[in-house]
């Protein structure tokens, strides 16, 4: 029986010789003919047909690369139609950006404030979040820097030194497949933190135009996937989609919901049995039509209020069919979705916890640290690039400790944020008693502390002036309940209130 031509390309099947070699003994392959770097040894049992170029079923397994992100039109249709496709790309995209980030310099807050206020007016995390979503989707996404006055310099690297006041505009989003063309130039500096990417992107929006050059130092991208570097190259520098290595997982859930669905109308199947019925063939076409107009007639006629009407010999019969073991393939096929997405069952599928004390919580906690590990690998070159020029169109200088931090992704629960609120507070306090910061340091850590615990929302910026700036040692607990408990209460008052108590009133 002739052998059956095996495909080149299949990558779990690869061996290291030709299919000449592998009839020949150990003893007739010259080491000087085999490449160092090529392992000949694979367990084979040709008698039972098991292992290495057996013929079984296994062995003839094969796996194709389908470049599946070049199918725009699916992908497309996939995001409209396909709700779990959405789900699959938007949540990570929105955890992203959920609790967005904090800004770590000594910036005064109304500085922070208007950092945020531009951010706003700009529309930044919006864009941000479409440039994620369509890097998911599509394998790769771009976002050009709009600055006021640099119409006509877009293919010249971006110079602080032209971002001018009030000059930021904020993005303008678009996906690999419609409206960017990476070039063939390749960044060499080796400081560049683009280098080895293109050099230039050929823009073609309705916004810039058509065909408009624009400079690396300009341009944000969002990819996808990443891969090895020869399918980046082949990727023309992009990634590939999520959905690529999702995609059969999704179509064999779809397929068991549809199969399962179908059999509902099955369930109760309706047996009508009619005597000489093999013989109504041999009937003319007249007397067919009356049967079946008949056969009609009695079907509308039955309902669960009224009866059904049959011959004298005719027979009627319902079967119920049953679903046990349906459930747990339908989950499995779940469970499968949401392995190759990274994504739990009860994030993606909405689902509650399924098992005797079962929370979920180990799931997303691993979801959660996924999601810190493409914030830091995608997010943060992100914003590296685009904060100090929000700095420079809002301040017209780069402050020189501009650093900033992702907020935590998990939300604590109440227990958990009383818990935060009695430590922090308590450290805040006994640094103080200890002489290490002063009362001011103390109030402005403590409504610092706002974020994570809700509490100390009150303290304002009077209160932190009106506080000792003193760096005292030891000595009483400081009272600075006092300016939290009475934010609104002005100095004269509290003078007032003082010279009562000496007086002893």
């Amino acid at each position: 029986m002739g052998k059956k031509k095996r495909n080149t390309n299949a990558r779990v099947r690869d061996k290291p010789v030709n299919a000449a070699n592998s009839a020949q003994s150990p003893q007739t392959i010259r080491p000087s003919a085999v490449p160092a770097a090529l392992t000949l040894d694979a367990f084979s049992n040709p008698l039972a047909r098991l292992g290495f170029d057996t013929p079984n079923i296994l062995e003839y397994t094969e796996y194709n690369k389908t470049n599946f992100t070049s199918q725009y039109s699916t992908l497309t249709a996939l995001y409209r139609e396909n709700w779990i496709v959405k789900r699959l790309i938007d949540i990570v995209a929105d955890d992203m950006l959920k609790n967005w980030y904090r800004i770590k310099s000594q910036l005064a807050p109304d500085s922070k404030q208007q950092i945020a206020r531009l951010e706003r007016q700009t529309g930044l995390r919006s864009k941000i979040l479409d440039g994620l979503k369509w890097g998911r989707l599509y394998g790769g996404a771009a976002a050009v820097i709009v600055i006021d006055g640099h119409d006509e310099i877009l293919d010249q690297p971006l110079d602080y030194d032209f971002v001018l006041p009030g000059s930021f505009k904020g993005l303008i989003v678009v996906d690999r497949w419609s409206g960017i063309s990476p070039s063939l130039e390749i960044v060499e500096d080796i400081n560049d933190p683009d280098f080895g990417l293109p050099m230039y992107y050929d823009i073609t929006t309705e916004s810039f135009g058509y065909g408009v050059r624009v400079h690396h130092s300009r341009i944000l991208r969002f990819l996808g996937r990443r891969m090895p570097y020869i399918e980046e190259l082949a990727e023309t520098y992009w990634g590939t989609s999520e959905i690529e290595h999702v995609y059969e997982e999704i179509k064999k859930y779809d397929n068991t919901s549809y199969n399962i669905a179908s059999l509902v109308y099955s369930a109760n199947l309706k047996v009508y049995t009619m005597e000489g019925f093999e013989q109504l063939g041999t009937l003319n076409p007249a007397a067919l039509h009356d049967l079946y107009n008949t056969l009609t007639m009695m079907n509308w006629m039955r309902s669960s209020q009224g009866m059904q009407i049959i011959g004298e010999k005719d027979q009627f019969a319902t079967h119920q069919y049953t679903f046990s073991g349906l459930s747990d393939i339908y989950e499995m096929f779940m469970l499968d979705v949401s392995g190759a997405s990274a994504i739990p069952v009860t994030k993606l599928f909405g689902r509650s916890p399924a098992g005797m004390n079962a929370t979920g919580e180990s799931d997303m906690m691993n979801y959660y640290d996924g999601i810190e590990e493409q914030q830091e690998a995608t997010l943060r070159p992100i914003l590296d690039k685009l904060l100090p020029i929000l700095c420079l169109s809002e301040f017209g200088a780069i402050p020189d400790d501009l650093e900033f931090e992702f907020e935590p992704v998990r939300r604590p629960s109440e227990e958990e944020r009383k818990n935060i609120l009695t430590q922090t507070t308590t450290a805040i306090v006994s640094s103080f008693n200890a002489g290490i910061i002063s009362q001011s340091i103390a109030l402005k850590e403590l409504r610092e502390s706002a974020r994570a615990t809700g509490m100390w929302n009150n303290i304002t910026d009077e209160d932190i002036e009106r506080a000792d700036t003193d760096f005292g040692v030891g000595g009483e607990a400081p009272d600075i309940m006092r300016f939290t408990e009475n934010s609104g209460e002005t100095a004269e008052a509290e003078e007032r209130h003082e010279s009562a108590e000496g007086e002893g009133v």
